[in-house]
């Protein structure tokens, strides 16, 4: 059994928490007086410091400390949330992460930057990082009704506390809050050994003691409740104030005009354990029968390393490819056991891939998150008024499409930010409201997702775009292009029509990378634009890039697949329809022309052609093709293999899967076949 490195392990939790804070961050901009995103921010802050000291992070959790500090301020009341505070917090979570990246680097010199930044964004309201809480004032009306004390109370709690069995398990240290309690004053401790199970009966793993505190403190109740903040809801605690021994300590200077009388409070707080989120992509359900099922505890989720779920596709697809021989094999054997063994089979390993593609897929929300902040420091860098709209989040893609499809998607984003949204008072001198919007929209088709990025701003000036064309030699002067042909000009190696070199495009090269990110994927790019209105391009990408749907062909002696998944239907075509068909290669689809591409010319297969042969009519958008093959053979469930690097640039084909007899068949690229069969076309109007 593999031990998990720890470091790692609170790498990955720190990740999620960054996520957990960018988010609460960028959602109180909305509404700076929400406390619910003030108190999520505050701990994850506070997670993210006990964490990193407990992992040896010293630098981090000092660093941090002061963030928390900050935010503890704005959640009792004592300074008001800024859009300044939120702007350098998020400046400073980018300093935490390095701090996670690299600990022992040198972050000195940015530390203090930030901490200034922060410092500047809490004394202008009158607050001090460094020193102690100020005291909130309360109305005249209440403070005349109370009598001040000559300075803090000090009260004694008592509290008794047990926390959950998998406390240990999940991370949670008893001695550290132990210790937190320690810090607020003077404090006695008590174990409770009463929960301690015989010596068959106990889990190593869990825990069994309990606790009993006595704390005499100046500090209020709340403090002593940030201790249990994260496990309060899976804990049994009991919290009692002695009353009786208060004691007002004598104060030169009262330092508020308000402190509340001391009140009796008794707390008991036993609340069932909250189910949790999953907490990464690689996480799956618990199995049956664990030893949280025996003592009566529902593990929700486990974590799994990204690398063993991908090991485990590779073991599905070879159990398929196993699969595919036996059914051949069962199919040419008049053994009806076999063949009953054989459907079972079948059966199961289509069961089984079906759900290792499920855990396999995660919601384009998580890749969609992460543009919330680039769009707030793109908003701040180029002093243009942005919103930004999601559609589409619970739509699944295979985690390995999500994970490349992110830096496409931030030149996308920022492509429609720089050049198509305006800036707002040219927005408003053309009748359209000051902030400009993005819309980033997911949803599914098929075996397909599409995602589209939409804004409303100029638009694409293809007057610009062809003259940048005609200059770069991309095309000839004059050259008739259709409206799409010229939009995907803009995708070409260096092509650019900013005017200027800006920190966000001018260089030509991310648009570029767009292109060959897709087309890798075996997705396709279709752009809309109109003059004034704004611009979408949307992404036609396969849902998993392992196994897919198939249907198998043969062309001459070989074998092909076609993705299902673009498949609309298969006609035959006689051979007087053939022949009536030469020279111009259309087919009449229900009062429709078709082009359609003889693979058997494409491939120079050098064998006569049979006499009934198919055509596969397929489809990327609204673009449709026909492909005339020899025979279809019938569906067939394909492992995609990857092309050799001496095939890297032969791109009628995406990939290769292997068959039940050990022979290889490509796989078609549907989206450079149908290129070629609207060029076809194109060229036979042209000439005709």
């Amino acid at each position: 059994m593999t031990n998990l490195d720890p470091i790692q392990v609170f790498r990955t939790e720190a990740a999620e928490l960054f996520e957990q804070i960018e988010s609460g961050l960028l959602d109180l901009l909305h509404d700076l007086s929400n406390q619910d995103q003030i108190d999520s921010v505050f701990r994850g802050l506070h997670t993210l410091k006990g964490s990193g000291a407990m992992f040896g992070f010293e630098a981090l959790a000092a660093f941090t400390h002061h963030c928390e500090t900050a935010f503890d301020r704005v959640r009792k009341g004592e300074v008001p949330a800024t859009a300044e505070l939120v702007a350098a917090v998020l400046d400073a979570q980018d300093h935490m992460k390095a701090l996670v990246a690299t600990p022992n680097g040198d972050h000195d010199a940015a530390g203090e930057r930030l901490l200034a930044k922060l410092q500047a964004a809490v004394s202008g309201h009158g607050g001090d990082l460094a020193g102690g809480h100020e005291t909130a004032k309360a109305p005249a009306n209440v403070a005349d009704k109370v009598e001040l004390p000559s300075g803090p109370v000090t009260r004694t709690w008592r509290m008794k506390f047990r926390l959950p069995a998998n406390s240990m398990a999940n991370g949670t240290n008893p001695l550290g809050l132990l210790d937190e309690l320690r810090e607020l004053g003077d404090c006695k401790i008590k174990t409770d050994l009463a929960g301690i199970p015989s010596l068959e009966e106990i889990v190593p793993a869990d825990l069994y003691l309990g606790w009993s505190v006595e704390l005499v403190t100046d500090k209020p109740k709340s403090d002593i409740e940030d201790v249990f903040i994260f496990v309060m809801d899976d804990m049994d605690l009991e919290l009692t104030e002695d009353a009786a021994a208060a004691v007002a300590a004598p104060t030169p200077t009262p330092t508020s005009t308000f402190a509340p009388a001391p009140v009796v409070v008794a707390e008991t707080e036993s609340k069932p354990a909250q189910p949790q989120a999953p907490a990464s992509p690689a996480v799956v359900p618990a199995a049956a029968g664990s030893n949280d099922a025996k003592h009566g505890r529902a593990a929700e989720n486990v974590r799994v390393p990204a690398e063993r779920l991908d090991e485990l596709m590779d073991r599905v697809g070879e159990l398929v490819i196993a699969q595919s021989r036996l059914s051949q094999l069962a199919n040419t054997s008049a053994d009806i056991m076999l063949r009953s063994v054989s459907e079972d089979v079948e059966r199961l390993s289509g069961e089984l891939r079906d759900t290792m593609m499920v855990l396999r897929m995660v919601p384009v929300g998580s890749l969609f998150t992460r543009f919330r902040r680039l769009v707030h420091d793109l908003a701040r860098e180029t002093g243009k008024v942005i919103e930004l709209e999601t559609e589409g989040e619970t739509t699944e893609v295979d985690k390995t499409v999500i994970e490349r499809l992110a830096d496409p998607l931030v030149h996308l984003v920022r492509n429609s930010i720089d050049h198509g949204l305006e800036p707002p008072e040219e927005r408003v001198a053309a009748g359209k409201s000051k902030a400009g919007k993005v819309v980033l929209a997911a949803h599914q088709s098929g075996g397909e997702v599409i995602i589209t990025i939409k804004d409303d701003g100029r638009g694409i000036n293809r007057d610009r775009v062809r003259a940048k064309a005609e200059s770069s030699g991309l095309i000839q002067p004059g050259q008739q292009l259709m409206d799409q042909e010229l939009l995907q000009l803009i995708f070409q190696p260096g092509f650019s029509t900013a005017q200027t070199i800006t920190n966000l495009s001018g260089r030509g090269v991310g648009m570029d990378v767009v292109k060959k990110t897709v087309e890798a994927l075996r997705g396709v790019i279709d752009i809309r634009s109109e003059n004034g209105k704004g611009s979408e391009i949307s992404l036609r990408i396969p849902l998993t890039l392992a196994i897919i749907d198939g249907l198998l062909v043969r062309v001459g002696t070989g074998c092909y697949v076609i993705p299902l998944s673009a498949v609309e239907e298969c006609l035959e075509l006689s051979i007087e329809d053939d022949l009536r068909s030469r020279g111009r290669s259309f087919i009449s689809l229900r009062d429709s022309l078709v082009p359609f591409l003889r693979l058997r010319d494409l491939f120079r297969t050098g064998t006569q052609p049979d006499p009934f042969q198919k055509v596969v009519v397929i489809s990327t958008g609204d673009e449709r093709v026909g492909l005339v093959v020899d025979q279809i053979i019938g569906d067939h469930q394909t492992v995609i293999k990857s092309m050799s690097k001496l095939h890297h640039d032969v791109a009628t084909f995406s990939g290769a899967t292997i068959l039940g007899d050990g022979s290889v068949a490509l796989i078609l690229d549907v989206t450079h076949l149908v290129n070629a069969g609207q060029q076809q076309e194109a060229q036979l109007r042209a000439a005709g």
